[in-house]
C-alpha cells in the first residue's frame, strides 16, 4: 500500500492556507498534518512531525522562508520543500535552486498548476522508493519530470493559449493514432473548428505536434494532426 504523503503548510495568510489545505484534500495520496503562519510555529511542526513535503512562503512575518529552509535542511532533511511564493527576485529563486526546492510555483495559482506539481511530486516520490537501481530512463525522467507533450507548461503559452483548453487538445491528441482533424479534434474538446486549429497549430510550431496533408478519393485533402512521437 502506497504511504500518504505528509504535507505541512508554511503560510502567513491564514486565508490562502486555506485554499491550499482545500486543494490538498481534493487530491489523492496527500493528507495536511499541520499548517503555520509563521516561521517559529514552522520549525515546532517541522521539528515534531518531520513532514514528507511543505509547502512554503517566502515571505513570513518573522523570517524569510530562504532562513526557514536551512533550518529544514538540518532538522528533517527527509522533508521536501515545494515554494509557493510571490517571491521572484533571481537570488531566491537560486536559493531555491540550489537548496533542492522540488517546484516553485507563483502566486496567484490555479488548482491545476498545484495539482501538477503535487501529482509529480508523487511520482518522483514513487521512483525514489524503488529499491535497487533506477533505469537510464527513470533517472532522466526526475530531472525532466514535466517536459513532454502531456505538460502544457513545458512550453511558453502565448496570449490566447489557455492552459486548461491546452490539456484538453493535447489529450484529444494522444489519443489518436490516425491523426485527427481539427473539426473532430474540437469536438471532442468541447471548442470550435477554428479554435481547435489555432491550438494545434501552435502545438506544431513548438514540434510538439505535426502536421499532414492526407489525400481521399474525392473532395480536398484533410489537414490532419499526430503527435510528434507518432
Amino acid at each position: 500500500m502506497t504511504k500518504i504523503i505528509e504535507v505541512l503548510i508554511v503560510e502567513d495568510d491564514i486565508r490562502i492556507a486555506e485554499i491550499h489545505r482545500r486543494f490538498i484534500n481534493k487530491i489523492e495520496g496527500f493528507i495536511v498534518v499541520g499548517s503555520a503562519n509563521t516561521g517559529a510555529e514552522a520549525k515546532d511542526w517541522i521539528s515534531a512531525l518531520k513532514p514528507d513535503l511543505i509547502l512554503l512562503d517566502v515571505y513570513l512575518p518573522d523570517m524569510m522562508g530562504t532562513e526557514l529552509m536551512i533550518f529544514i535542511q538540518e532538522e528533517s532533511p527527509d522533508s521536501d520543500i515545494i515554494y509557493i511564493t510571490a517571491a521572484s527576485e533571481v537570488n531566491i529563486v537560486k536559493q531555491a535552486f540550489r537548496g533542492g526546492v522540488v517546484d516553485y510555483i507563483l502566486k496567484p495559482l490555479t488548482f491545476d498548476r498545484f495539482q501538477d506539481s503535487l501529482r509529480s511530486y508523487k511520482e518522483i516520490r514513487t521512483t525514489l522508493s524503488k529499491p535497487g537501481n533506477l533505469e537510464e530512463e527513470s533517472i532522466h525522467l526526475l530531472w525532466n519530470h514535466q517536459k513532454s507533450i502531456s505538460s502544457p507548461d513545458s512550453f511558453y503559452m502565448p496570449k490566447g493559449i489557455d492552459p486548461i483548453t491546452m490539456e484538453k487538445v493535447i489529450i484529444q491528441l494522444r489519443q489518436q493514432t490516425n491523426g485527427i482533424t481539427a473539426e473532430k479534434l474540437g469536438i471532442g474538446s468541447g471548442v470550435s473548428r477554428s479554435t481547435a486549429r489555432r491550438y494545434l497549430e501552435f502545438l506544431v510550431s513548438e514540434s510538439q505536434a505535426r502536421a499532414e496533408l492526407i489525400y481521399g478519393t474525392i473532395g480536398r485533402p484533410e489537414r490532419r494532426y499526430f503527435p510528434k512521437n507518432s
